[in-house]
Order: structure tokens, then C-alpha cells, then sequence
């Protein structure tokens, strides 16, 4: 399995509306991060603060410049640290990334897929702790 090449499948696929936030993490982003809280409407996320409108796409979801013009897109969250759970935790199942077309998976881990879901275990369990 690669490391994340920041190609924003999982982001753009999954940016706009097909997240959820946990009602703790709603509240400590309206005491600690209004300008996260503002793009959160009823309890879900993410809307336009200012037509109340869901967003297509996850407003903190950003593009870096290209060292060249050759260079690969890479994308970045604006809210790494503080993203949501949902954000988190993915992904989880290496069916997920399969389904989803992610860049990290290799040919040998769907040549052997419980191998790669042990792989994929522990990394996702080492980034829950090391944030």
C-alpha cells in the first residue's frame, strides 16, 4: 500500500453532503472554530454561511500550486486537524478504497486484500493516535 498522494478522490467524492459530524464536534467548532461552525446548518454540514444552501463540495478542501505544469493535482484540507470523524476514519475497508478508485492501493494488495486490510488497520490506527 502507498502513502496518501494527496489525489482528493475520497474528498471530492465524499465533500458534499455525504458526511456527518458528531454533535461534540459541531459544538467545540462553534466555541473553538466559527469559521468551521459557520458552513453548519441544522446539525449537518457543509452549507453556504450566507444562502443556507448545501455546498457540492467541502468548502475547506483546497488545490496547492503546481510546481510545474506537468505536475500531478494535489489537493489539501484547510481543516486537517480539526476535520471530521468521518474524515478520520477513512479509509477504513479496503473494498472502500477499491470501490472509490483510491491511489494508495497497489496491485499486490488486491492480489492478497486481508493482508492489505491488516496494512490498511494499522496505519489508520497509527493516524488516529498521532494526530
Amino acid at each position: 500500500m502507498k502513502n496518501c498522494n494527496q489525489c482528493g478522490k475520497c474528498c471530492i467524492k465524499y465533500g458534499g453532503g455525504d458526511l456527518s459530524a458528531t454533535s461534540e464536534e459541531i459544538e467545540m467548532w462553534e466555541i473553538f472554530n466559527p469559521d468551521i461552525y459557520a458552513y453548519v446548518k441544522d446539525d449537518k454540514i457543509w452549507f453556504d454561511p450566507k444562502s443556507g444552501e448545501p455546498l457540492k463540495q467541502c468548502p475547506f478542501l483546497g488545490i496547492e500550486p503546481k510546481l510545474t505544469p506537468d505536475s500531478p493535482t494535489l489537493y489539501t484540507c484547510s481543516i486537517y486537524l480539526d476535520r471530521p470523524e468521518d474524515c478520520r476514519h477513512y479509509p477504513s475497508l479496503i473494498s472502500e478504497m477499491i470501490r472509490d478508485e483510491c491511489e494508495m492501493i497497489e496491485v499486490t494488495d488486491l492480489n492478497n486484500p486481508s493482508a492489505a486490510q491488516l496494512k490498511l488497520n494499522k496505519l489508520m490506527d497509527d493516524s488516529h493516535h498521532n494526530r
